[in-house]
């Protein structure tokens, strides 16, 4: 198993010493290497990609900003010559943040953390079934979908509301549109995102789930009782 790589870095001899790191490493794949995240973007719009080295100080796009416009996000392994991003990057669920110079032992020790990672999920997924994974007060869950009734907007948050319990995510509700299973999950209104086999009955106006009435958008309603006739 190799993990699919893309490196972003403005400097061309830093983006050729750590495309060459990954061409040695027998679990790495390199898809391409990129000076800037216009390019890189652009790969990864046509390629299955796992795994990021990413540079954060770049002209116009930055790493952070390359992140923030990417619906589905691979592992991140920051690669940057400043320590003071260390803390912003744990808010970007880096799997690693490397400084330059870059020790051979320490992108190593990188790279089996992301694939350590990568397979967790990967046996997750196969004996467990469809997960994700969310960020909430500083530690990272594992949710599975099944269990999920509702996607909440909340302020500059996202409320994921389980069979168990229910957590704030620092998220947008696109994003979590975009990472759910399209036959299971449909927004309903703006604001909400339903498990559309959580629905115990449903009107003009709201879909029930539990005791709970989600409002039902106008435009929506159909959209609904599409996924209800084929669920």
């Amino acid at each position: 198993m190799k993990l699919n790589c893309v490196v972003v870095d403005d400097s061309s001899i830093q983006r050729m010493i750590i495309a060459k790191l990954v061409n040695n490493h027998q679990s790495l794949h390199l898809i391409g290497d990129f000076s800037n995240a216009i390019e890189a973007r652009s790969c990864m719009s046509i390629h299955n990609v796992d795994l990021i080295f990413l540079d954060i100080e770049m002209p116009v796009i930055s790493g952070f900003d390359f992140l923030d416009g990417l619906k589905v996000k691979p592992q991140i392994i920051f690669i940057t010559s400043k320590a003071e991003y260390a803390m912003k990057a744990f808010d970007y669920d880096a799997t690693d943040y490397l400084q330059k110079p870059i020790a051979i032992d320490r992108f190593n020790s990188s790279v089996k953390r992301a694939i350590d990672f990568h397979l967790l999920k990967k046996e997750n997924k196969d004996e467990e079934g469809d997960h994700i994974f969310i960020k909430s007060n500083l530690k990272k869950l594992k949710i599975f979908t099944s269990k999920i009734k509702w996607i909440e907007a909340f302020g500059d948050y996202v409320k994921v509301v389980t069979e168990d319990d229910s957590n704030l995510v620092l998220s947008t509700m696109k994003a979590f549109e975009s990472d759910l299973p399209k036959d299971k999950f449909v927004r309903v209104h703006k604001s909400y995102i339903i498990n559309i086999d959580k629905v115990e009955r449903f009107n003009s106006k709201f879909a029930e789930i539990g005791s709970t009435k989600i409002p039902l958008s106008r435009h929506k309603k159909e959209d609904l009782v599409k996924a209800l006739s084929f669920s």
